[in-house]
């Protein structure tokens, strides 16, 4: 019988934001990530939409923590699983099934000024793939990222982003430069 696994793509990457112990290394094949917004959120944040089958997402596989769904099913609320295991490579070692939270099309809208991102999310974001997979992740994590266009509201002084873990100067720094490399427009918190 095969574990039951979930595929993170944003913050989960970070493992500093959960206590995912049984979590590896995988790659999604044939989604990217994009900035979203639904009404069950004030702020926007990542979600996962199908695209090319060349395209591929850096995450982390993780097993579901007591094969039991719903504790991780009310953590990620604004999303439907959608299962992928055909889809992922990993190195887990075992049997597993892995399900990807995504928000379906036509839940959710483009980021705007009143759903913005969370700078402190993408920092969070930024920090975790730069711990897994190294600058070159992080240069993925962009490049595979869609809705920089994205209003983004530099929260760093009082973060909003409710799993917020601290960040150095270097990755706030590598944050910036990648914000201004795609032109991204950074708004300023109240």
């Amino acid at each position: 019988m095969a574990d039951p696994f979930f595929f993170g793509y944003g913050s989960l990457v970070n493992r500093a934001t959960h206590v995912f112990e049984d979590a590896h290394r995988a790659q999604l094949h044939g989604w990217r990530r994009a900035w979203r917004h639904t009404n069950l959120r004030p702020r926007a944040f990542l979600t996962a939409v199908p695209a090319t089958p060349d395209c591929i997402i850096d995450g982390l596989v993780a097993h579901v923590p007591g094969d039991d769904w719903a504790g991780l099913d009310e953590r990620e609320r604004a999303y439907d699983r959608t299962r992928v295991t055909e889809h992922v490579r990993h190195d887990v070692g075992r049997a597993v099934h892995v399900q990807v939270y995504a928000i379906p099309q036509g839940k959710h809208g483009q980021p705007d000024a009143a759903h913005p991102v969370l700078l402190s999310y993408v920092d969070v974001v930024v920090q975790g793939y730069l711990r897994e997979f190294g600058e070159d992740g992080v240069d993925r994590f962009f490049a595979t990222t869609d809705g920089w266009e994205a209003p983004i509201l530099n929260d760093r002084a009082a973060p909003q982003y409710g799993r917020y873990c601290p960040v150095g100067a270097d990755e706030r720094a590598l944050v910036d430069d990648y914000l201004a490399t795609l032109g991204a427009r950074l708004i300023e918190g109240a």
